[in-house]
């Protein structure tokens, strides 16, 4: 009771009288001296991001729960005889940071097999591809995923021809999310000709003059019959690398991560770490559907998911709701946009009105969305274009109708093409955003070149998102490799907040719409308590507290007043989880 009250007290002290001030110290006191906190960090400056984002200069905690926040005055007479005590000399303290979108498992596993190098340019790839082809004997398939043609200095697919020239004796597949150019051999291997027909979603681009398949498919490389080359991990093995990897996490400063497509296997991985007590980041899960199938198996998935032990509330690890695809992807050339994509030499495109592929017809998202809604599940789906956004849209104003939305915290995934009358829905909805700002700094320079600057207005629109109220979170998309800068997408928190400040990004000259700007103070929410509102758990964590889980961090400069250059190599020295230091710096 009395930490409820604390909470209480400090929500309002901001705002109140000094009376309201010289209360709360007066509870902090009565109670600290009745039970002296384990742990107390003082003597620096630490932003609660609570509703007033106040700054203090002390900290206590007591078990898992952060106990009172104040001045090192206040704070250390609080202090018992086993209490111990950080001198943080000035330095920066922040909640938490939270990750909204990660693919840890998959992740994890990359380079289990063997190591794999940056690739930048066409170069890059062949070469890598001809180290393969060498490494392994002839007829095995060479499988190259995530080398994103807006992130290659050439901007454009290596062609079938030059797959061919460097593996002529390996099925070769280049694979960007749904989409992927394959090799004359894998072509072959995979049933892929000039009578081949695509049902559902996607297609083959096929030469216009002979008919025969460019090696180009769109949203359709579920059809490549693709085998693995590489050596199979043990249980333990995948594990071992799980783990290290959310060390890795907290290195960076993240205390919670939320996985954005988690199949049944990578879920019983994070249950293992938990019982093994290496789940050191909070788990905040969708359980990914595909939603393209038939509708009826769809629906009977997510009354599955919705029945899930992990459904019940608890803020290590749960299940919060669904992850489909509704459109593929910007990276590749198949994001749904309102408008034709228009003729494009960077990504193949040779029809005048294509607008991208649409994985889910709106009639069945409709009955999809209203199935997770009426289960109390949060629904989300990959949409990167603006027309998937508008698509997703509808479909929550649709279940509103008959069931309100808000409650579940619809989300958009990506979101990265909008528009003002889709921000305002939004707002309206209680539709929330799950948003990489990574992407703007490693793709500004191709979608630039693409679609030109005024068709890039509301792409990752941050600022007019806070200013309508609409919650978005920070997330990563971390799909490949462990390293917060090497992988692919960078998950280091601190480039992000950089990014949404600056709007700078790499081989770009300028910034891209300055007017979306955060600020350094929305910067920080976007990565905290933004994040904790967007996977349930803002009662728990995204700010310092009194009542609140210790989840914190110790920085190693002022975010608020350095040198804006110098928030992207920000350090961590130490990470809390829980009030239990799981990292220092070495």
């Amino acid at each position: 009771m009395l930490a409820h009250r604390f909470s209480l007290c400090f929500w309002l002290a901001p705002i109140g009288s000094l009376l309201s001030l010289a209360l709360l110290a007066g509870i902090q006191a009565f109670a600290s001296a009745a039970e002296p906190p384990d742990l107390i960090l003082h003597h620096g400056k630490i932003v609660t991001v609570d509703r007033e984002f106040s700054i203090r200069e002390a900290i206590a905690i007591r078990g898992e729960q952060i106990v009172a926040v104040g001045t090192s005055e206040e704070i250390l007479a609080t202090k018992g005889e086993a209490t111990k005590l950080v001198d943080l000399g000035g330095k920066m303290v922040l909640p938490g940071l939270i990750d909204s979108h990660v693919h840890a498992t998959g992740a994890a596993m990359h380079e289990f097999d063997h190591p794999v190098p940056e690739m930048e340019t066409i170069a890059d790839v062949l070469a890598y591809i001809k180290s393969r082809a060498a490494a392994l004997p002839a007829g095995t398939w060479i499988s190259v995923r995530q080398v994103f043609i807006t992130r290659l200095r050439e901007q454009r697919y290596p062609t079938r021809a030059e797959l061919d020239a460097v593996a002529p004796n390996h099925p070769v597949m280049f694979s960007t999310g749904p989409d992927a150019m394959l090799n004359s051999l894998a072509l072959a291997e995979s049933g892929i000709d000039k009578n081949f027909e695509v049902a559902g979603a996607g297609y083959v681009e096929k030469d216009a003059a002979t008919g025969e398949p460019t090696g180009l498919l769109r949203s359709c490389s579920r059809y490549v019959k693709s085998k693995s080359s590489g050596r199979q991990a043990s249980d333990k093995e995948q594990l071992d690398r799980l783990s290290a990897l959310l060390v890795d996490y907290n290195s960076v400063g993240l205390t919670c991560v939320a996985d954005r497509n988690a199949s049944a296997g990578g879920i019983g991985q994070y249950q293992k770490l938990r019982a093994d007590g290496r789940l050191t980041v909070r788990m905040m899960i969708s359980h990914g559907v595909d939603g393209s199938g038939k509708l009826s198996a769809v629906q009977e998935k997510i009354r599955e998911v919705a029945r899930h032990p992990l459904r019940k509330p608890d803020p290590l690890l749960r299940i919060v709701g669904i992850k489909c695809f509704l459109d593929g992807g910007m990276l590749t050339g198949s994001a749904y946009m309102r408008e034709p994509w228009g003729v494009s030499e960077i990504y193949l495109i040779t029809d005048p009105v294509y607008r991208g592929v649409l994985m889910i017809e709106p009639d069945n998202l409709n009955l999809i969305v209203q199935s997770a809604v009426d289960e109390g599940l949060q629904f989300t789906a990959h949409s990167v274009g603006d027309g998937a956004v508008h698509t997703l849209l509808a479909a929550y104003e649709n279940a509103n109708k008959t069931t309100p939305v808000r409650p579940t915290r619809p989300c958009i995934t990506h979101c990265n093409f909008m528009s003002r009358e889709a921000i305002e829905q939004m707002a309206k909805l209680g539709v929330v955003a799950d948003i990489q700002p990574a992407w703007l700094y490693l793709d500004a320079r191709t979608l630039t070149a693409q679609f030109g600057n005024d068709r890039l207005r509301y792409f990752q629109p941050l600022r007019t998102l806070f200013e309508q109220n609409v919650i978005a979170g920070g997330g990563s998309d971390h799909m490949q490799k462990i390293g917060s800068l090497r992988s692919i997408n960078p998950y280091n928190p601190f480039l992000g907040m950089w990014v949404t400040v600056t709007r700078q990004a790499r081989w770009f000259e300028g910034q891209l719409h300055a007017e979306e700007a955060l600020s350094r103070e929305q910067a920080i929410r976007f990565y905290t308590m933004n994040n904790a509102y967007v996977v349930f758990l803002e009662d728990k964590i995204g700010s310092l507290e009194p009542g609140k889980l210790a989840d914190l961090i110790v920085v190693d400069r002022d975010l608020l007043t350095c040198p804006i250059d110098d928030i992207r190599s920000t350090q961590v020295l130490a990470t809390f989880l829980s009030g239990k230091q799981i990292y220092a710096k070495p």
